[in-house]
């Protein structure tokens, strides 16, 4: 009998424009509500939501499945 053949993940695309993995390898996410209602916003709020937050441990198992290979690869390697 032959080697079991291993499938390939597909990526969910969204999940992978939406979260980015850091230097040290925590799940990095963005703010919301950056698009609407921002002139009543002080800069300081406004500068705040621009930064980057480590995902909840509650969520990363739901991230991982949606994207597997998420920060295995670099997406322009140096050659």
């Amino acid at each position: 009998m032959g080697k079991l053949k291993k499938y390939k993940l597909k990526t969910h695309k969204a999940t992978v424009k939406r979260f980015k993995v850091s230097a040290g390898g925590k799940l990095m996410r963005s703010k919301g509500g950056k698009t609407h209602f921002r002139r009543r916003r002080s800069q300081r709020s406004l500068n705040a939501l621009s930064k980057l937050q480590p995902v909840d441990k509650r969520d990363l198992k739901r991230i991982r499945t949606l994207a597997p290979y998420l920060g295995l690869y670099k997406t322009n390697p140096r050659g």
